[in-house]
């Protein structure tokens, strides 16, 4: 078993980075590895089997969770769907007609179990999922509204839908936001109001790794 594990490993270290068609890291730091996937119809993007992650669907579509040892489990997915997987999870395949994208968010370190809850953030945020390894919300300001105060830990966020924002400080500072609709970054935490002033509405997951 230790074999196989180890054996698994590395052919998932080999093809995550050998730059194969449909696969881009966008980020990469102490807390997580950030890349784009593009999955076509009937193919697998084999989850890394020592190392826990976060899917998040850019694109509608039916998956099929591969487990190892259990049976296989389809499901439909929409825009924005985001899904925890642990480490040896197996594989996620296309089940559907069209090719779909992914971002995925794989988490370097062995996280924490202290629980963040909903400490700090919007009470207009989503909260998706929390567990030992990330706390992830889903983020929607219209177009010409604003937040209140709120507070964010370090964080991928993945905007679904961009707009022109403007974040007000505790110092009294404005620094200008703007994100485009794909756009994949990292933000470090701290406290500020935000305000849409674009003529779109923001729509951007979160994932704060622990």
């Amino acid at each position: 078993m230790k074999v196989k594990k180890w054996f698994f490993a590395l052919l998932w270290i080999v093809l995550s980075r050998s730059g194969l068609p449909g696969q881009s890291e966008s980020l990469r730091n102490e807390k997580v590895a950030v890349r784009e996937v593009n999955v076509l119809s009937g193919d697998q993007f084999p989850l890394p089997p020592d190392r826990a992650g976060v899917a998040i669907h850019l694109d509608a579509g039916m998956t099929e969770h591969i487990a190892q040892g259990g049976n296989p489990r389809s499901a439909a997915v929409q825009r924005g769907d985001t899904v925890f997987y642990k480490s040896d999870s197996g594989t996620l395949r296309n089940a559907g007609a069209k090719a779909f994208r992914i971002v995925w968010i794989e988490f370097t370190g062995n996280g924490s179990p202290e629980s963040w809850g909903v400490t700090g953030l919007s009470p207009k945020y989503k909260p998706l999922f929390e567990n030992q390894y990330v706390r992830a919300y889903d983020i929607r300001i219209a177009a010409g509204t604003s937040e209140p105060w709120h507070s964010h830990r370090d964080r991928v966020v993945v905007c679904l839908s961009g707009a022109q924002v403007v974040h007000e400080m505790p110092d009294g500072r404005k620094e200008t936001s703007s994100l485009k609709t794909g756009e994949i970054g990292w933000r470090r935490g701290g406290t500020h109001i935000g305000h849409n002033l674009g003529k779109t509405d923001l729509w951007v997951i979160a994932v704060e790794p622990k």
